[in-house]
């Protein structure tokens, strides 16, 4: 059984619609957040609103007779907060994505945009938490995607985790062909056989993502290389996945305004949002791709792009470090250097047999470690562990 509240994608639809065993539960929020409460409270009472929530629906469906084996869920919207509540005798298996912290991680880490914090800001970080250690309390169990967001964690939990990656599927991946040459529609770029084609992929245009230090490297990138070569840039630019939003428009325009004249706008193609074959088609045809991230969440794209065996250059920041290996997987630079960015990548251009060790190694990375075919089973069994009772926290 799947709950999930109205408004869920017709994506997710779809995909519980192949599964005839399933039954699928949509539940609506019994209130909404009110404007009054304390700004530092607000996150706290829209995970308790949603909690609230879900728990009404469970506690409709005990009544009617119905106790689940084992409860997934994901900890960082709220929903599962009280469900240990309507069912104490139930294994709590959670979804633990990444914990907030004050110091020493995303929240601090560009001087030029996060700048000097005031004590209230912090303490606004701190109240966040609140949530995020009711659900580690009450798990019977924990598991997060990389080793990287396990030690975000209080030292307390972590022995009550497994890191076990959602999974890349490479036989999707494998069953899309390289092209050689395609219209990208969306930017109305059509790239050639004779192109070389350094891509980027990020969900938002945002410095969370690096795009200050990319959209800074194309002067030096272009002064290093011909013509031939063109920068694909995938992704939002008009929102903010993650942190602040822009002071004026966009991050994507921020920047290049900075750029301007200084560099060939027609060598660089900004696609927005990709469907996920395109998005597979461009990585295929890729030259050399560049990641970089704030110390936070890593990317599926990344390992996308790493399965693609594309040729990676990404950022010496965690948790990138946990998987490209330099000069084995890929190439690290400084997140703020982008003159460096711009020669790692041209090193790549101007060496495909070292572009192509790297993305045949970084291929067989994610066969051994982040493969579907690898998580999926190790994912059933610590459920089996879990709802037998076999392993749960001390």
């Amino acid at each position: 059984m799947c709950l999930g509240v109205e408004g869920f994608s017709e994506e997710y639809k779809r995909v519980y619609s192949n599964y005839p065993n399933l039954t699928y539960i949509q539940y609506k929020y019994l209130r909404s957040s009110n404007q009054s409460t304390h700004s530092w409270l607000q996150d706290s009472e829209s995970k308790i609103i949603r909690g609230e929530s879900c728990a009404s629906v469970c506690h409709e469906l005990k009544k009617a007779g119905f106790t689940p084996d084992i409860i997934i869920q994901h900890s960082g919207w709220g929903e599962g907060l009280f469900l240990n509540i309507i069912y104490p005798r139930v294994p709590i298996l959670s979804y633990q994505e990444f914990f907030y912290r004050t110091h020493g991680g995303d929240f601090d880490f560009d001087p030029e945009f996060q700048g000097q914090h005031s004590w209230q800001d912090l303490a606004r970080v701190q109240a966040k938490k609140a949530s995020q250690l009711l659900s580690l309390e009450q798990a019977t169990w924990n598991f997060t995607p990389t080793l990287f967001q396990k030690k975000t964690f209080p030292k307390a939990f972590q022995d009550s985790f497994s890191v076990i990656h959602d999974g890349i599927n490479c036989a999707a991946i494998d069953h899309v062909k390289k092209p050689s040459s395609f219209v990208m529609s969306k930017c109305e770029f059509h790239i050639q056989d004779s192109h070389r084609i350094v891509t980027c992929v990020m969900r938002s245009i945002e410095p969370y993502r690096g795009c200050h230090t990319l959209i800074r490297s194309i002067p030096f990138l272009q002064k290093l290389n011909d013509p031939s070569v063109h920068l694909v840039i995938v992704g939002n630019t008009s929102t903010v996945s993650y942190g602040s939003p822009c002071p004026k428009g966009s991050w994507k325009d921020y920047f290049l305004r900075e750029i301007e004249g200084t560099y060939d706008e027609s060598r660089v193609h900004f696609a927005g949002n990709l469907a996920y074959q395109d998005l597979i088609k461009l990585l295929k045809r890729s030259n050399a791709h560049i990641y970089l991230t704030y110390p936070f969440v890593l990317s599926w794209s990344l390992l996308e792009a790493m399965a693609c065996r594309c040729a990676i250059v990404g950022s010496n920041t965690e948790p990138v470090r946990e998987v490209i290996i330099d000069n084995q997987t890929g190439l690290l630079v400084d997140f703020f250097d982008p003159a460096q960015l711009a020669e790692q990548v041209t090193r790549l251009l101007a060496n495909p047999d070292l572009a192509d060790e790297l993305g045949n190694n970084a291929r067989k990375l994610i066969e051994k470690k982040y493969a579907l075919s690898e998580c999926l089973p190790q994912q059933m069994a610590l459920i089996e562990l879990v709802a037998n009772g076999i392993l749960k926290q001390a």
